[in-house]
């Protein structure tokens, strides 16, 4: 892979339109949001990550890095969290994906794209799809890569151009001054803060492709940096987009990017462009993730954590060759989350309730990387190691860069546990947030204490 390849894998990776829909909900002061998302956490984690992938690029990533410098338990702690986030992302991404098709219909998508029937039985049914192609062996992840990042800037490119054409000729629907762009402490929206800074991961995925990126010294760090200015970029000029042709009391934090492209495409007289961006989209999503379950599926860390679970788990298909009770089990235990998510809740915070135990758990490994490049940061083959793309500054560099992004990670996972306003019931989303989370690493420790147990004997 070489500088254009791994650019475009970390844009697909990383940059997602509903991010923008969700900062657009939030309303102006996202904007300063992002400006300081990207500057406390986005590229000191990105500083970081190279680092980590130049030192240790053996594939495995944030388990390997957390086994090296903390030991099997921790190792097994930081996988088994990043594992059993898919089961959770998985719901939010589809639900995403299936409000964001609704568009391809033009103007009837706003209201198909708020039925929770249309919602439940469309993620339903692209989830099966991604299994199916996945477990056939369709490797949607080589075409993803390239075509992905282009597919997803390319709408929003589209969502900007309506803005400014629209902007020039009726002005923005939305008032923008310095002081409403600035930060607010508001509990009705607190929980946005903590996607803010979701929305700027998936860095570390490149790293387990290391020994496949040419001149890995120059192309990281290069790719790596240009890919946040564009990422940085686009999450501002396009949630500054979406507030000029929707307000933020009227943005899905789902689907708004398209709800935007659809007034905006209308009022044009090119509603076909709407239609477009939307069918672009989805068709993007889907291949995201199909090509989701296949990395998880073989995710190597599995390697290290798999002497805990069933023998079943590493099964391999007699005809197709893939891992296939590994994909069937995280397929059905996502869509039991997509279902369970749906009592007693509005189709936004049903959405939410996943997202953010997706936050959370995603985060806990985040925590044990700052950490573990902190402590790795002492050994002598950081400075001897010719391959070593560092941290700038010593490890005064390393304790700066990664306390700065571990206190935004931590900030992220307290907020995430705070409802958003239009909560149907702000207790029990507390309790499904904070008790599926606790449950889930419960049950990986019951899993490794019992492995560890069978082992002694």
């Amino acid at each position: 892979m070489g500088f254009w390849d791994v650019l475009f894998f970390n844009i697909a990776t990383v940059l997602g339109p509903r991010w923008i829909a969700a900062a657009a909900h939030n309303g102006t002061s996202s904007i300063s949001l992002w400006v300081l998302a990207a500057a406390l956490f986005f590229v000191p984690m990105t500083l970081v990550i190279n680092e980590l992938s130049s030192r240790f690029p053996e594939e495995g990533g944030l388990y390997v890095w957390s086994k090296e410098a903390f030991g099997d338990f921790h190792g097994f702690v930081a996988g088994w969290a990043y594992w059993t986030y898919t089961i959770f992302y998985f719901p939010g991404l589809l639900l995403a994906s299936t409000a964001m098709s609704a568009y391809v219909m033009g103007g009837k998508g706003a209201e198909l794209a708020q039925d929770r029937m249309f919602l439940l039985i469309g993620s339903l049914v692209l989830l099966l799809v991604a299994v199916l192609l996945n477990i056939i062996g369709l490797n949607i992840g080589k075409w993803l890569q390239n075509a992905g990042g282009v597919s997803t800037y390319t709408p929003l490119l589209i969502l900007v151009g309506i803005a400014i054409v629209l902007y020039m000729k009726h002005g923005s629907v939305t008032h923008f001054t310095w002081a409403n762009m600035m930060p607010t402490w508001n509990w009705d929206t607190v929980n946005f803060w903590s996607q803010i800074a979701f929305a700027f991961t998936g860095l570390e995925l490149v790293s387990a492709m290391s020994g496949e990126i040419r001149d890995p010294r120059r192309t990281l760090p290069r790719a790596a940096l240009t890919a946040a200015v564009l990422i940085a970029a686009m999450y501002i000029a396009g949630t500054f987009s979406l507030l000029s042709l929707v307000p933020a009391a009227e943005a899905d934090p789902k689907s708004a990017v398209f709800h935007a492209i659809t007034i905006g495409s209308v009022a044009l007289k090119i509603g076909f462009v709407g239609v477009l961006a939307a069918l672009l989209v989805t068709v993007g999503n889907a291949g995201g993730v199909g090509s989701t379950v296949a990395g998880i599926a073989r995710v190597p860390f599995v390697v290290g954590i798999d002497r805990y679970l069933p023998k079943a788990f590493g099964k391999i298909h007699p005809k197709w060759r893939t891992p296939y009770i590994s994909i069937l089990v995280q397929a059905i235990l996502s869509a039991a989350v997509l279902l369970l998510s749906q009592i007693n809740e509005t189709t936004r915070g049903a959405y939410q309730v996943v997202v953010d135990i997706t936050i959370i758990l995603y985060f806990i490994p985040f925590l044990y990387m700052f950490a573990a490049a902190i402590k790795l940061a002492n050994r002598p083959d950081r400075k001897t190691n010719p391959q070593a793309v560092l941290v700038p500054g010593g490890k005064a560099g390393v304790w700066i860069a990664c306390g700065v992004a571990m206190s935004v990670t931590l900030l992220s996972i307290i907020v995430s546990v705070f409802p958003p306003g239009d909560s149907s019931n702000r207790t029990l989303f507390v309790i499904k947030v904070t008790g599926t989370t606790i449950a889930a690493i419960a049950i990986g420790l019951v899993l490794y204490f019992r492995g560890a147990r069978g082992r002694e004997g």
